[in-house]
């Protein structure tokens, strides 16, 4: 077995106290340090950063290229880079670091542990487990996890650190284990699947009502695989990446004068199958164009009037008390008000008309929840009842400041059991919209059946929409994308 090579940005950052091996700069490797040397090369990154672009991002990427065996890959170095990505892999892993919590010590440990880990090794061997299964999933010479308390323990942080800021005490710990990792065999990480498509999904991790969960985003990503599509989390920042993938799923509240809109555009001008398209977001997310829409084509919805500054006193006589105000572009219950009387009109119209010439106003029908039918290609995907927020009569009960949100029940439907006058109204909206993934929100009111408005970003999250289909619903998502994009290339 070929010497390991080991690579660092300066010849000082490695200590006399480490391993005899063969060391040459970051820059005399990517200059060709190595050329003549075994195709089989062991690769040892100690890059001072491995951000994206820089020395010791493009060290491991030519190492990969020139067919070296390189710690850490490409891959891990991009998935450290970011925790929304790396979150989906720690499932299994926070369930370990909790039993080992309950193992330990309680007065070590309050609401924070800070491990390091060096080639799989730490020195508390009650967290020896953790450390090397963390290991596998992160090639990384050296790593700081961090557990936090959350509710539950969870793993907060994965960083890799660069072992020139380590302590004396530090450093003879990564000495050690870097011994005992060479003189194991090195065993090439398996060669990941090849996939016949990239989905990249635009979600934001901050995001307080996202349309899908870190466990729905998991489902999605293991869904995806399942069918031949490698999917990857991304963010706004990776606006500039976007002609990388054969296709954009949109998984964050969406809005016309949002980056939302701006990815589903490029996502469209680059060919590139997308969910939500530009189209639907244009319509969707106003409910001024829905209303109209809906009247056009004699959909049943409640009595609507389209509200000018020039009308809104004619809203008493024509809708009466109750009435239901709704800002166009509003989402997840916001900006809708209910008007109880003259004065509560006069001053929320007024607050609206500073944001929009025209809002909508509708009567108002109290149900004990509302139905949700998402339909993807004009087909149902899933039935949902959403209970109205307790002593509310919205779904969703927002708070004064506009944080947090109380949510009512739910219940999920096998399609072919729900109300068939409810799914074919469901399926008249959205086909108005196209052949994207909607959510069309009804009412009932005993066999009447109306249409509150349609959705272009539906939820789907776990343990809710796809409680009836389960991992199958995911799939079918994945596979929509795969029709998608293979219809493209016909």
């Amino acid at each position: 077995m070929p010497e390991p090579l080991v690579v660092v940005e300066n010849l000082s950052d490695w200590k006399d106290t480490y391993p005899a091996l063969k060391v040459v700069t970051v820059r005399d490797y990517l200059s060709g340090a190595a050329d003549g040397m075994d195709d089989d090369l062991q690769v040892i990154n100690l890059a001072r950063s491995y951000r994206y672009l820089s020395v010791g991002y493009y060290t491991s990427l030519l190492a990969e290229a020139r067919g070296h065996r390189v710690i850490p890959s490409v891959r891990t170095i991009q998935d450290l880079s970011r925790k929304a990505i790396y979150t989906l892999d720690t499932a299994d892993l926070e369930r370990l670091a909790r039993k080992t919590v309950g193992r330990t010590r309680q007065d070590v440990i309050v609401n924070g542990l800070e491990l390091m880990l060096y080639f799989g090794q730490t020195s508390s061997p009650e967290w020896q487990d953790l450390a090397r299964q963390i290991f596998d999933a992160f090639r990384c010479p050296v790593l700081r996890v961090e557990l936090r308390r959350q509710g539950e323990w969870r793993i907060s942080a994965i960083q890799a650190v660069h072992p020139q800021t380590l302590n004396a005490e530090q450093q003879a710990a990564f000495a050690e284990a870097l011994g005992v990792f060479l003189a194991r065999r090195w065993r090439k990480p398996r060669s990941r699947t090849r996939y016949r498509y990239d989905l990249a999904i635009l979600h934001n991790p901050d995001e307080k009502l996202p349309p899908s969960s870190r466990g729905a985003l998991a489902q999605m990503v293991r869904a995806g695989k399942a069918v031949g599509v490698d999917v990857e989390l991304i963010t706004r920042r990776d606006y500039g990446r976007l002609a990388e993938y054969d296709a954009l799923f949109i998984r964050e509240t969406t809005s016309i004068d949002h980056y939302t809109y701006q990815f589903a555009k490029k996502a469209e001008s680059e060919g590139m199958v997308v969910i939500d398209d530009p189209d639907s977001i244009l319509r969707c997310t106003n409910k001024v164009y829905l209303a109209e829409l809906l009247k056009a084509h004699r959909v049943p919805r409640p009595r609507t009037i389209i509200v000018s500054r020039d009308n809104v006193d004619e809203l008493e006589a024509e809708l009466g008390y109750p009435m239901v105000l709704k800002i166009p572009d509003g989402s997840f219950s916001r900006g809708v008000v209910k008007a109880n009387n003259a004065a509560e009109l006069k001053r929320l119209a007024g607050q609206f008309f500073k944001d929009s010439d025209l809002i909508l106003a509708q009567e108002f029908m109290y149900t004990e929840f509302d139905w949700r039918v998402g339909i993807l290609n004009n087909k149902p995907l899933f039935v949902c009842q959403y209970f109205m927020s307790k002593k509310h009569w919205q779904i969703l009960k927002h708070d004064d400041k506009g944080g947090n949100a109380q949510a009512g029940g739910f219940k999920t439907w096998p399609v072919d059991e729900a109300p068939a006058k409810v799914v074919k109204t469901a399926l008249r909206a959205a086909k108005l919209l196209g052949d994207g993934l909607y959510g069309v929100d009804l009412k009932q009111a005993g066999d009447k059946v109306v249409v509150i408005e349609v959705n272009d970003n539906p939820n789907i999250d776990n343990g809710v929409e796809d409680g009836v289909l389960g991992e199958a619903l995911y799939r079918t998502l994945m596979a929509e994308f795969v029709r998608r994009i293979e219809m493209r290339a016909v």
